[in-house]
């Protein structure tokens, strides 16, 4: 929004305004702006580390208390904003309750989920960061044309909103049974918890799994230093690509600049903002989507083919770029619009996939033991490439130009092929025997075969 940028970002203003010949790629290049958007996730990097020993010790649902408070302080700060240091220190509070909640809440979600339910489960987690994304863009969308030019203000403290629901919802939640076993010996409690969020008495079969996980759990005294093992070196290696390869990816290109993108080929702001609004629609219709087939049609199924579609229309769009927008001017109303419809398309491959299964594939591969620590590292390699990607991004369109398209589009072809050859099926097996699925794999079982003759 204009007002914002002339008060905090005023240079990247002037420059949008007045300067008419620096290149189009490069009008909104600026390190304060890009450090005021990725400070939230370099805080979430640092929280999600501390998130791990609260979600160990203390159990998911304080976890997700403690997220909410610091969503509501960086909300407040933000809101009332008088400096750029004021604003930067909110979006950090923001941070720490991001780094809180991607730490507990999927953990939350696949250990209470059935296991034939756990993939439509834990992608409602995406789902709605999905509608957060979509509800954010209305906003902006109508507050953009507020007259006072104080919009932005409502855009920001309107954060509120959810966190207020996020924090007092955690009051009403249950602790998840894996916890309860994990942090205390009340095996009966745990099992009537079964009973009740399972709707039947025939739960023996899954509490003696989640024993004999505790018990396991119980003999690791750093569960860090633990997953480096060998045994555990294939959920080591997926806690760390597969949240790489969803921010590169290139959906956080989208997410942060889709109104830059947009104005960068030539749209005015309000059509930009609006234009945020599609893609967010686009994205939350195939997230859903993914929800209601990820447990039949698999993981890996989903994978392979969103990330085609992402592949050819990052191609499309570079080619769309590097032929038609020069360093000034836009591009055609056509051209645009052609633009518009296969970014469109991008993020429909995103929704269907890596979106929400890049959350769900690394809170279900987790033995007990490790559980803790291997989602803190997925989530701090999450926020690590959120944040490069973030702070490097408008730089990289100044210099890259349309390449950036071809750069993203790259990385999605490495990644396919990783899932093919690597990522074995996780559909419908139960969380507690997920080591079976290591075992069975080509390449893994090599690794993994001997863990029981180490262990003995």
């Amino acid at each position: 929004m204009e007002p914002f940028l002339k008060k905090f970002f005023p240079e990247v203003y002037t420059r949008m305004k007045e300067d008419t010949k620096i290149s189009n790629y490069c009008k909104f290049d600026s390190q304060l702006l890009t450090l005021f958007t990725s400070s939230l996730y370099l805080a979430g990097l640092i929280a999600s580390f501390f998130a791990s020993s609260v979600t160990r010790a203390y159990g998911r649902e304080p976890t997700i208390l403690f997220g909410g408070a610091a969503f509501l302080a960086g909300a407040a700060l933000n809101g009332a904003a008088i400096s750029t240091y004021m604003l930067i220190f909110g979006r950090v509070l923001l941070g720490v309750g991001v780094g809180f909640a991607n730490q507990a809440v999927p953990l939350y979600l696949s250990e209470m989920a059935p296991a034939k339910y756990r993939g439509a489960f834990n992608n409602g987690f995406q789902f709605s960061v999905g509608i957060g994304a979509l509800s954010a863009n209305l906003i902006n969308y109508g507050t953009e044309k507020i007259k006072g030019g104080w919009g932005w203000r409502i855009s920001l403290a309107l954060a509120a909103v959810p966190a207020s629901a996020l924090t007092l919802g955690a009051i009403f939640l249950q602790e998840t049974p894996n916890s309860v076993i994990q942090r205390t010996n009340k095996y009966d409690k745990a099992k009537a918890m079964l009973q009740r969020i399972r709707g039947t008495n025939d739960v023996e079969a899954e509490l003696n799994d989640l024993i004999k996980a505790s018990e396991n759990s119980r003999t690791i005294k750093s569960p860090y230093k633990n997953i480096l093992q060998r045994s555990y070196r294939p959920q080591l290696v997926m806690s760390i690509a597969i949240p790489f390869f969803q921010q590169v990816t290139g959906i956080n290109v989208i997410a942060f600049y889709s109104p830059i993108v947009f104005r960068t080929i030539g749209f005015g702001e309000s059509a930009s903002l609006m234009s945020s609004v599609m893609t967010g629609v686009v994205g939350i219709v195939t997230t859903f989507l993914s929800m209601m087939i990820v447990d039949r049609a698999g993981r890996r199924f989903l994978l392979i083919v969103g990330g085609i579609i992402m592949f050819v229309s990052q191609m499309l769009v570079g080619a769309i770029m590097a032929a038609k927008l020069g360093d000034h001017g836009g591009l055609s109303k056509g051209y645009a619009d052609v633009v518009l419809v296969l970014i469109g398309v991008y993020v429909a491959g995103f929704g269907v996939s890596w979106g929400p299964l890049g959350w769900l594939i690394p809170s279900e591969i987790f033995p007990l033991e490790i559980r803790s620590a291997g989602q803190s590292i997925s989530v701090a390699v999450n926020f690590l490439f959120t944040f490069l990607v973030g702070q490097t991004f408008l730089s990289m369109l100044c210099h890259f130009k349309s390449g950036i398209f071809f750069f993203f589009g790259g990385w999605v072809a490495v990644m396919t092929g990783f899932v093919y050859v690597l990522l074995p099926e996780t559909k419908n097996v139960p969380i507690e025997q997920m080591e079976r699925v290591w075992r069975g794999h080509w390449f893994w079982k090599k690794i993994v075969g001997g863990r029981q003759e180490n262990e003995a």
